[in-house]
């Protein structure tokens, strides 16, 4: 990848608006970019060399193994996020989990833990743009987990789809359509609930005319109904 492509690639993401040319400049020596395809394994939270990413295009899962092994969705993640050892600190080793490319296209790049380290203590004003980003990403995941815990398997799926709607819809008025890059069972962890009872959930609002679904898109007749 040419350094002018790397330039812009930085140079466009919210978190180095603080940067100036140079600064950026230098930054494009210390990032490495990569393509992957659907199914790829992007990250795992184990790995030796601790690293910074930034999902540049395309859509990603996080996957959490508990110590049975069983997994479920974390986040899903979209163009301009952020994951990997985030906490700037060696994580605990308890902690498991790796990230799996959901479109047919992804773009990352991403930084050595210690590299970006050294980059914030000299720009501070990227330390604060840095904390807020986290701290956004932290609330966000805080308000995923109340959900969790307080509302019904059929809200949490009603929540889930108008968010989906929110990031990644295409609207006409009040009807919504999204490209179908999750299955059954990738909502079903998402929402924490079984396969089963996803399933019925879905056949229920395509039975009572709110959604059409297929393997490529979801279409929501009216997203106020849903």
């Amino acid at each position: 990848m040419s350094e002018e492509l790397k330039y812009w690639y930085l140079r466009d993401h919210k978190l180095f608006k603080t940067l100036n040319y140079f600064q950026i400049k230098q930054l494009c020596i210390i990032t490495g970019f990569k393509n992957a395809r659907k199914g790829e394994i992007l990250y795992f939270s184990d790995s030796e060399v601790p690293r910074i990413f930034l999902l540049k295009k395309g859509n990603i899962k996080i996957v959490e193994v508990d110590n049975n092994g069983n997994e479920s969705i974390k986040e899903i993640l979209r163009k301009g996020d952020l994951f990997g050892q985030l906490s700037l600190e060696r994580e605990d080793a308890s902690v498991n989990e790796y990230a799996k490319a959901l479109s047919d296209e992804i773009t990352i790049c991403s930084f050595l833990l210690e590299d970006f380290e050294r980059l914030i203590e000299k720009n501070p004003k990227l330390a604060l743009s840095y904390t807020k980003f986290i701290g956004f990403k932290m609330k966000r995941l805080k308000n995923r987990y109340t959900n969790l815990i307080f509302k019904d398997a059929r809200t949490r799926l009603s929540q889930f789809l108008k968010d989906w709607s929110e990031k990644d819809g295409v609207f006409d008025g009040n009807k919504v359509t999204i490209e179908n890059y999750l299955t059954q069972t990738d909502i079903s962890q998402i929402i924490c609930t079984t396969r089963q009872t996803t399933t019925q959930l879905l056949n229920e609002l395509k039975e009572n005319g709110l959604i059409e679904y297929t393997r490529k898109e979801i279409i929501i007749t009216d997203i106020t109904k849903i």
